[in-house]
């Protein structure tokens, strides 16, 4: 049968309507990989990837089932789409279940305009390769790097198409290369290692090898002979390379699945400040070159920027149909699905309001603190908000990095913390998440 993802998906709900569906609707993607890694100057591993897969989600009235397969054969998709209404026969009903109407699905875009596949042919292995050595020479050539953990080059390209019986019929491809390179410093227990990296959807924007490897080195280097702090309350900064991961916590609680559980510490929020009164989180899915870009959803719906929280008040949940009608809401059109499961509710392209002042600026404003650049572990309670995950970073004294720290613990209250944020200017624009190093006033460090 033709690998076209169009004619793939278009067969998909051809047999289900033959097997009894009511509605169905179908995805498929086709996607190819190249990862190279290098270690001590030679080539250890190299690895290429070629899939097709096919998913497909039937609905017998408020009754569903998924199905999924890499067999693309007539035969395979016909029998495949029997089991899935065999199987949607036996499951509960769900009063929420349904496809978008056709009159709200999207009907135009512009993909161009996302930018989102890189119009240059897929790169030579050997200069992936090249590119991974000349990362791992230049973290090599600090003093003091022992060795390099690893150095990697990688390049993938997808392509995604969605039909379903309410008439809706489209797809995109996007493309992604890569580069990191993870160095160690010191020697025996006192070892430690950092890392940097790049990944960008077209390959001329990535930053060069030679500044990666020298980075991953810097950091490393930074780490050695780290202390405990002492415990109790400061003002932490978290860098912008974690800075993120907070924003992630709002994004979460402000899941519509997770509030329609009740399971959400915002679950009561909605027009509420969550954020400093000057803070506004954009979410734009139509950023050029960004990860996150696309111009429709998992349910055909078109997507759309929007201000999830506007000013410091939270305006919105992150919503896909099933959620939006449990709350009595509309769509955000935020779906997300993979071809083995049905849609649910994620977040696109985010921007936080940036402030006035450097990072610098803000360590000097801190006096004494923690400035966290990684963090590992997480214990977060989804229905309080209570906040504690180990960190490491470099302490801060008089307004000035002192000494690396590692074995800390933060712990405090995200409903009570992001209200004390103050944010940097120094946040990457090319990223999906544009989020600067943010100061937070008064957390509680468990240290020595």
């Amino acid at each position: 049968m033709p690998t076209d993802l169009e004619t793939l998906t278009g067969a998909l709900l051809d047999a289900a309507r033959k097997a009894g569906a009511d509605a169905a609707d179908a995805i498929a993607v086709q996607g190819r990989a190249i990862a190279i890694d290098v270690r001590q100057g030679k080539l250890e591993q190299a690895e290429r990837s070629e899939s097709t897969d096919l998913g497909l989600r039937v609905l017998l009235g408020r009754r569903s089932a998924n199905v999924s397969t890499s067999d693309i054969r007539r035969e395979t998709l016909t029998i495949l789409a029997e089991r899935a209404v065999a199987m949607a026969r036996e499951a509960p009903e769900d009063p929420y279940v349904g496809l978008a109407d056709p009159g709200d699905i999207a009907g135009d875009w512009d993909i161009a305009a996302l930018e989102l596949a890189d119009p240059a042919a897929e790169p030579d292995p050997a200069a992936l390769e090249s590119a991974a050595r000349e990362a791992e020479a230049a973290a090599l050539a600090r003093d003091g790097i022992t060795q390099v953990q690893s150095a990697s080059a990688g390049y993938s390209a997808r392509s995604v198409h969605l039909a379903a019986t309410n008439g809706f019929n489209g797809g995109y491809r996007r493309t992604s290369t890569y580069l990191s390179c993870v160095a160690i410093a010191g020697a025996g227990l006192g070892m430690e290692r950092d890392y940097d990296g790049d990944s960008r959807t077209f390959a001329t924007d990535l930053r060069t090898a030679a500044e990666i490897g020298d980075t991953a080195a810097a950091r490393a280097l930074e780490r050695l002979n780290p202390r405990r702090p002492k415990t109790g309350a400061y003002p932490v900064l978290f860098d912008e390379r974690v800075s993120s991961s907070l924003i992630g916590h709002l994004m979460a609680a402000a899941n519509g699945a997770a509030v329609a559980r009740g399971a959400s510490w915002l679950r009561d929020g909605l027009g509420q400040p969550v954020l400093p009164d000057g803070l506004s989180l954009i979410e734009d899915p139509h950023r050029p070159r960004a990860t996150a870009s696309r111009p429709f959803d998992a349910e055909g719906l078109a997507t759309r920027t929007r201000a999830i929280v506007d000013k410091g008040v939270l305006t919105g949940w992150t919503l896909d149909l099933a959620t939006a009608r449990k709350l009595g809401m509309a769509s955000t059109a935020n779906a997300a699905r993979s071809t083995s499961g049905g849609p649910s509710p994620t977040p696109w392209n985010l921007e936080l309001t940036q402030g006035d002042q450097s990072r610098d600026g803000l360590i000097a404003q801190m006096g004494t603190g923690l400035v966290v650049t990684s963090m590992i572990g997480s214990t977060i309670n989804p229905n309080t908000g209570d906040y504690s995950r180990g960190a490491s970073g470099f302490w801060v004294e008089n307004g000035r990095i002192a000494y690396p720290v590692s074995g800390v613990t933060i712990a405090g209250n995200l409903r009570d913390f992001l209200r004390r944020m103050t944010p940097a200017n120094d946040a990457r624009p090319w990223l999906s998440r544009v989020v600067p190093s943010l100061l937070v006033e008064g957390l509680t460090l468990a240290g020595e």
